[in-house]
């Protein structure tokens, strides 16, 4: 492509309103001197964390696994809420255990709290008393 072409090119994009004046300045000048025009960036943007990867099986709301307690923390349902729509989908030919086990199988558990401040209950009984 001629020098002649790429600044023909530069003029329609201008006239289209794809360039503004400064833009089309800078791309002229960069023709002219013979510049190679910059590749553009090849990084992808960080993701913003999924939800589903924030998913953590509860330590604290829990009667088998946890699962229920999870959900319930990471949306706005209720727990009681989540366990009714596993025993309900149970009815369909046992989905309801089905996801049950495989989100308590592949979803992690949550890191349990670790306490700051000696409870009484943390004494500790000397041996023969």
């Amino acid at each position: 492509m001629t020098m002649a072409d790429e600044l023909q090119k530069l003029q329609a994009l201008r006239e289209q309103g794809a360039l503004t004046e400064e833009e089309f300045i800078l791309a002229k000048k960069r023709v002219i001197d013979g510049e190679p025009a910059p590749e553009p960036s090849r990084a992808r943007p960080d993701p913003a964390p999924h939800a589903l990867n924030q998913l953590r099986r509860s330590v604290s709301d829990r009667w088998i696994g946890g699962v229920a307690g999870g959900l319930a923390e990471m949306t706005a349902i209720p727990t009681w809420a989540w366990r009714i729509l596993f025993i309900l989908t149970t009815l369909l030919h046992g989905l309801g255990i089905l996801m049950y086990l495989l989100l308590w199988v592949f979803v992690p558990l949550a890191p349990v709290p670790m306490r700051m401040t000696p409870q009484p209950t943390d004494h500790v009984v000397p041996p023969g008393a």
